[in-house]
């Protein structure tokens, strides 16, 4: 991962804890502000959503039903930038009502921009499921398909 102290990694960290603030307040105004106009987003499920209004009436939909109540939980894996003005960022994931939960279940990629006027926002993001069982069998039958980073 890049120097945190960077001015370019302190902003991107910043839209993420804000998207965190937002969903624990349950604002869907305010996490979709943090998309771009024309953003990509989709869930574990499969669902595709298109566009900042797409993600905003999805969010407001969620927080008042499945998802009401619940918290996030957002970890950093790796930031890349691609050029000064966009940065891919790699990270774990997953939602809570009481306890945040140890093991992140969701692996998250969000592609991030920055906008004429400086400010950083979410271009794309794509939330995959975790399947530990699945991942431990064929780590067992094939080793080298274990990551670097967990050897």
């Amino acid at each position: 991962m890049p120097n945190p102290a960077t001015p370019e990694v302190t902003a991107v960290t910043a839209v993420l804890d804000e998207l965190v603030a937002a969903w624990e307040r349950q604002d869907a105004d305010a996490y979709g502000e943090l998309f771009t106009e024309d953003a990509t987003y989709i869930t574990y499920v499969g669902t595709f959503y298109q566009g900042r209004r797409d993600i905003v009436d999805s969010h407001r939909a969620l927080f008042t039903s499945f998802l009401k109540g619940t918290k996030l939980a957002d970890e950093v894996l790796d930031i890349r930038f691609h050029g000064p003005d966009v940065a891919l960022v790699n990270g774990r994931g997953d939602t809570y009502k009481t306890k945040r939960p140890r093991t992140l279940s969701k692996i998250q990629t969000y592609t991030l921009v920055r906008q004429p006027d400086g400010t950083w926002r979410i271009a794309a993001f794509h939330n995959t499921k975790r399947k530990p069982l699945m991942e431990s069998v064929s780590y067992r039958f094939n080793p080298d398909l274990v990551p670097a980073a967990e050897r």
